[in-house]
């Protein structure tokens, strides 16, 4: 391979016109001839540039509405012409074919077309050939050729062949042709992808994945691991999305503990009052709602004060002045809302490593996405936890019925319980979290932890009893047995929720009668592991 190559002639064609003009004034300026198709020749043109139209350069016209125009040998072949082949060299004479030093393409807007909700058959209009065919062909001969396919490289482009005499580098060439075949990948995974869903194929025979550089972390979840954060182009609001504020650069922890913390507080309406979580380790140490912000946070903190020390804070609407100045009371790594106040970021900036993210909204929590985990030698795929209940959807199993008041805990117990790690127990009185645990072995162990935390927590306050006497209690998956419910009844519970359906439902709800305790059965689980 040789290192420099000379850049005389340039083929663009781009959907995204953003830099256009700007690139187009550069390269005419250091004598590239530019070869170009249907509007972006128009843009150029426009701009008082001197275009060559790509028929004119095949001696071909365009046609069956454009489908036809860059899909041809006079092309394919300007761009994968090995310059330093003899028998290539006399091709291309003899077929009057000119060289191609330089391809600049963007694709057809196929994911913002579906994004925008339109129908099949325009999506399927919407499916570039011509761009990811010439794409291909121009990374291959990257030997000789560079290929552009991102706006973000017009600069580094232009500042190569200025250091170079107006030719390109390998090193710069090579890492062009990757980023092209990288985004020729991605389209394809959004076509296939989307037409899996199109046709109704939940288990298509492949599937691909793709993401989009957004940062390298310092490392991973230990300091002995590498990582980077890609994006996935949804446009979730979220983590991926947010703009920070301030603070130090989010490392992999962090922006998985804050994922957590939104998608729990997303689940509270902003329309239904304020609600702040907060997260340690990607489980919530404290959830609640408040007549304001303010009030959310500090019921939510009293949960579990220890653990909430370097949390996540999460909030469902923008955060306020007089919330923030609690916040800075102790050392908290990330907060995340859909906004914040000029005062509350006055505030956070006295706190230089505090990270504020604001979002513009919340992530729907009911829309329907695609989750995966890697596993050794393959990749598991599901559909996101979606799953909703209303009070229609409970069915009362015990004697004693919940009051409104417990029926209101209960749902929000649930709530929480949703974004806790298995097996889950979660306390609630008077719309925030008393006791939460997670990621036992066991139930019961979870059930115990849980009031072991209440206890603690009431003797650093100061109460005269545990949060969780009168408390309803939330169970991410039935009972197998009665003594998690009966730790439960224990600890102060008065009402349980949970999905039901162990073989021994009969023996747990007998217990829950024995204890005078309502139960309220979900038909549907919540694991989350």
């Amino acid at each position: 391979m040789t290192d420099l190559a000379p850049l005389r002639r340039a083929l663009i064609s781009v959907s995204d016109k953003t830099g256009l003009i700007e690139l187009g004034q550069a390269l005419a300026a250091r004598g590239v001839e530019i070869l170009s198709t249907g509007g972006t020749a128009k843009a150029l043109r426009e701009a008082g540039l001197d275009v060559r139209d790509v028929s004119d350069f095949t001696g071909f016209p365009e046609m069956m509405d454009g489908r036809v125009k860059t899909l041809h040998p006079v092309v394919h072949g300007g761009l994968l012409a090995r310059r330093d082949l003899e028998s290539h060299r006399d091709a291309m004479v003899e077929h009057n074919i000119g060289p191609i030093d330089l391809l600049v393409v963007n694709l057809y807007p196929f994911e913002d077309t579906v994004a925008k909700g339109a129908d099949f058959d325009t999506c399927i209009e919407n499916i570039d050939i011509g761009g990811p065919a010439m794409i291909r062909s121009a990374a291959k001969n990257h030997a000789f050729v560079a290929v552009v396919t991102d706006v973000a490289d017009y600069d580094v482009l232009l500042a190569d062949m200025d250091a170079h005499d107006g030719q390109t580098t390998l090193a710069l060439r090579q890492r062009l042709a990757q980023t092209a075949y990288a985004r020729t990948a991605a389209y394809d995974t959004a076509v296939s992808t989307w037409m899996a869903g199109a046709i109704g194929d939940d288990t298509p025979r492949r599937r691909s994945f793709s993401g989009t550089y957004k940062q390298t972390m310092r490392y991973g979840e230990n300091s002995h691991q590498s990582a980077a954060f890609y994006t996935d182009g949804t446009g979730r609001p979220g983590v991926a999305t947010a703009v920070q504020h301030q603070g130090k650069a989010l490392s992999y922890n962090n922006i998985n503990d804050t994922d957590a913390a939104f998608e729990l507080v997303a689940e509270f309406a902003p329309a239904d009052g304020p609600a702040v979580a907060i997260i340690k380790h990607a489980n919530p140490c404290g959830v609640a709602r408040g007549a304001s912000l303010l009030e959310a946070y500090q019921n939510a903190f009293d949960c579990d004060r220890t653990s909430a020390f370097g949390g996540i804070v999460a909030l469902n609407q923008p955060l306020d002045e007089a919330t923030a100045k609690a916040i800075v009371e102790i050392f908290t790594e990330v907060v995340i809302a859909p906004g914040a106040s000029d005062a509350a970021k006055a505030v956070f900036a006295a706190k230089k490593n505090l990270r504020l993210l604001t979002t513009d909204g919340l992530p729907d929590v009911t829309a329907p996405i695609t989750t995966y985990r890697q596993v050794a030698g393959g990749m598991l795929v599901q559909d996101k936890d979606t799953g909703h209940i209303g009070m229609d959807d409970l069915k009362v199993v015990t004697k004693v019925a919940p009051t409104d008041a417990q029926m209101a805990d209960l749902l929000f117990a649930w709530k929480v319980a949703k974004h806790v790690k298995s097996n889950a127990i979660v306390y609630v009185k008077d719309g925030a979290t008393v006791g939460v645990g997670a990621g036992q072995m066991s139930r019961l162990d979870s059930a115990l932890i849980a009031a072991k935390k209440a206890e603690r927590m009431a003797e650093a306050m100061g109460l005269p009893a545990p949060l969780t006497i009168g408390s309803a209690v939330a169970s991410d998956a039935f009972f197998p047995f009665a003594d998690g419910l009966l730790e439960a009844a224990a600890a102060g519970a008065t009402c349980v929720i949970q999905p039901g359906g162990s073989m021994r439902d009969d023996e747990v709800i007998a217990a829950a009668d024995d204890a005078g305790i309502a139960m309220v059965f979900t038909g549907m689980r919540h694991f989350r592991h």
